[in-house]
């Protein structure tokens, strides 16, 4: 599937050393390689993997003015006539070739070692799982702290509203007024003043979920620059390479999240009468957040034509899983664990012989299993906090709407009695 993903394609001309001539084409980055082709043939002339670069540079010379080359295996590559320009193909292939060496190391890192086994890999899942409803559960515990927000002014408005109609009342008849005697009435004698609910301020309770590094565009702006975004509960913040911030999108603020590839995305936010907010976000960890902006922005978000197919694979492995999580990993782990574990009923050299091969059967140790377990009860924990936490939203939500039924029907009260009195 990397492989059939088109990140970017840049016309520009290529250097055939042999033969001593620029070819016109197309220069194509993907997650994992860079091609070059021909624009009249069609004949693929450069292919080369990421892995295998050792160096990009911005070169020129009296022959060659303005310039990109890539140092793959002792083979230099030029390539000029980039169009928009230079910088831009220069800092998307840095990028990606620098997130490319980073996976390679780790991986290098891991192969150095024992060998992984199923039972790692699994753990390996399980725990990728676990964070997930972790930064789904941190979402839902702002989005919590905003509905408490949201019924303290209404509660705010409501205390407003008995005022103004203490007010009124006053104007409508006042003390004065020898045909009426409807006073300004205090509250009673003993009569303990309205309770507001306590909100705790969660201005410094703004947890980090994801930081990836990013290429930014801006607005229509053909120039790109490094970057970072953050991936907050209650937004997002992209920031330059200095980690300066540049915008902060709250998640009210945010009207559409295109994604045009899996590792490219758009963020906006409109104005009237004056320009909208909107930034390009191109990165090679954008597919571990888009899942995570799916539950912030669930009702902005769109994927384009492109990133479709990635979206319906994802999906395509998801209902491979099966309907329920937990009883199949959990028949899993035992089935893995009870593999090489089943009495022999032979003896002698045929038994031990047996057992050698159900020993190399074992897939998952003990230990692999006992870590996985206590996973799966972290999930189960994580799964009932947040049916309980959605609960209370619910109950909120419903409390929310009969505050603001109340407001609105005091309001054009109001409204009424102040037009009578003009």
């Amino acid at each position: 599937m990397n492989e059939d993903i088109r990140i970017h394609t840049w016309p520009c001309s290529y250097y055939i050393n042999s033969e001593k001539r620029w070819v016109p084409g197309k220069l194509s980055l993907t997650p994992i390689s860079v091609r070059f082709t021909a624009d009249k043939s069609g004949e693929l002339l450069a292919s080369f993997h990421l892995s295998g670069i050792s160096e990009i540079k911005k070169e020129s010379s009296h022959f060659i003015f303005s310039s990109l080359t890539v140092l793959e295996h002792g083979t230099k590559h030029w390539f000029s006539s980039l169009q928009p320009n230079r910088n831009v193909v220069f800092n998307v292939l840095e990028h990606f070739w620098r997130e490319q060496l980073l996976c390679t190391a780790g991986a290098g890192a891991q192969a150095s070692g024992l060998p992984t086994s199923k039972g790692k890999e699994m753990t390996g899942l399980l725990r990728g799982s676990e964070k997930r409803l972790e930064d789904t559960a941190k979402v839902l515990e702002h989005q919590g702290e905003q509905f408490d927000n949201i019924m303290k002014g209404l509660n705010k408005i409501e205390s407003e509203m008995d005022v103004a109609d203490r007010l009124l009342s006053e104007l409508e008849s006042p003390s004065w007024w020898p045909f009426g005697s409807k006073l300004l009435k205090g509250p009673p004698e003993g009569a303990k003043p309205k309770e507001v609910p306590v909100v705790s301020d969660s201005g410094n309770k703004d947890g980090v979920i994801m930081q990836i590094p990013v290429i930014i565009t801006e607005r229509t702006d053909s120039n790109v620059k490094p970057g970072k975004l953050t991936l907050l509960a209650s937004g997002l913040e992209i920031s330059d390479s200095h980690s300066q911030l540049l915008h902060r999108f709250d998640k009210k603020d945010v009207d559409d999240v295109k994604i045009h590839t899996p590792y490219e995305i758009s963020v906006r936010q409109r104005f009237i009468g004056k320009p909208d907010i909107s930034y390009r976000l191109l990165s090679a960890k954008m597919p571990e957040a888009i899942p995570i902006l799916e539950v912030q922005f669930s009702k902005k978000i769109q994927f384009m034509e492109d990133a479709l197919g990635f979206l319906r694979a994802r999906k395509g492995q998801q209902e491979e899983g099966g309907t329920s999580i937990w009883q199949a990993a959990t028949g899993l782990i035992g089935s893995m664990v009870h593999a090489g574990s089943s009495p022999s009923s032979s003896r002698g050299a045929g038994g031990s012989q047996q057992a050698q091969v159900q020993k190399q059967e074992q897939v998952v140790s003990e230990a692999e299993a006992q870590e996985m377990r206590q996973i799966l009860r972290r999930l189960k924990s994580l799964a009932f906090e947040t049916e309980t936490e959605l609960e209370k939203q619910d109950e909120a939500l419903d409390a929310i709407a009969s505050s603001a039924d109340r407001a609105t029907m005091n309001i054009d009260k109001q409204n009424r009695r102040m037009k009578k009195l003009t």
